[in-house]
């Protein structure tokens, strides 16, 4: 089987502008999908502890939570307000 090289190249800044804007709709899309969902109740899972003494965790539909560490919600799905 042959493979054909694909002409013309994209040049490289034009394939990071491209980069740069697709990373740029993705956090605003991220954005505004979190944003639809403030205020819901959801189910959580902090996992991550951190040095500052708060908890990271994640809702089911991967909107990432931030909350002061409170003992008994690590490594457990609690109901979380996001």
């Amino acid at each position: 089987m042959l493979l054909h090289q694909l002409t013309p190249v994209v040049p490289i800044p034009i394939r990071h502008e491209r980069n740069k804007l697709l990373r740029n709709l993705s956090y605003t899309k991220m954005q505004n999908f979190t944003l639809q969902h403030a205020g819901n109740t959801r189910k959580v899972l902090f996992e991550t502890v951190n040095k500052n003494n708060t908890v990271e965790g994640y809702t089911g539909n991967y909107i990432k939570v931030s909350a002061a560490y409170k003992a008994g919600i690590e490594n457990e799905i609690v109901d979380w307000v996001v």
